[in-house]
C-alpha cells in the first residue's frame, strides 16, 4: 500500500483501513499481534504518532485490543466488525452515489442491474 498524502483523507484513516484489509485478507487472524506504531511508521515513512492514531481508531472500534507492554492484537470479532462497517458505511455510500448518478443519467433499474452484474463478473476473484 502506498499512502496518498494528496487524497484529502487523513493518513491515520488510510493506515486503519489498510490494517482492516489485512485482517479481511487473513494476513492477521484473531489474537495475532499486529504491527507496532514504529513498524508502521517505518513501512510507510510516516510519523509514529500518526501510525499510533490509526491503531487507536481500530482499538476504539474493538477491532484491536492492547496488552500492556506487548502491543496490539486482533480481537475475536474483528473480521465481523469490519465486514459490518464496510457494508453499512462504505458499500452503502458507494451504492447511493451510483443510484444518484444513474438517476441523473436516466439509467433504468434494469440497465443498472445489468451493469452491476457485468462488473461483478469482471471482478470475480479480485477481492478475495
Amino acid at each position: 500500500m502506498i499512502i496518498d498524502s494528496t487524497s484529502g483523507r487523513p493518513i491515520y484513516i488510510q493506515i486503519a483501513e489498510w490494517m482492516e484489509t489485512e485482517i479481511l485478507n487473513d494476513n492477521f487472524k484473531a489474537d495475532d499481534k499486529v504491527y507496532s506504531q514504529y513498524q508502521l511508521a517505518e513501512m510507510f515513512t510516516i510519523n509514529p504518532a500518526t501510525a499510533a492514531k490509526g491503531l487507536n481508531v481500530l482499538t476504539d472500534e474493538n477491532i484491536l485490543y492492547g496488552k500492556r507492554g506487548l502491543g496490539k492484537f486482533v480481537t475475536q470479532e474483528a473480521k465481523a466488525i469490519i465486514i459490518d462497517k464496510r457494508k453499512n458505511e462504505k458499500l452503502k455510500g458507494l451504492l447511493e452515489e451510483v443510484a444518484l448518478e444513474a438517476g441523473r443519467l436516466h439509467v433504468s433499474d434494469e440497465e443498472l442491474i445489468t451493469m452491476l452484474h457485468h462488473a461483478i463478473e469482471e471482478h470475480k476473484g479480485d477481492g478475495a
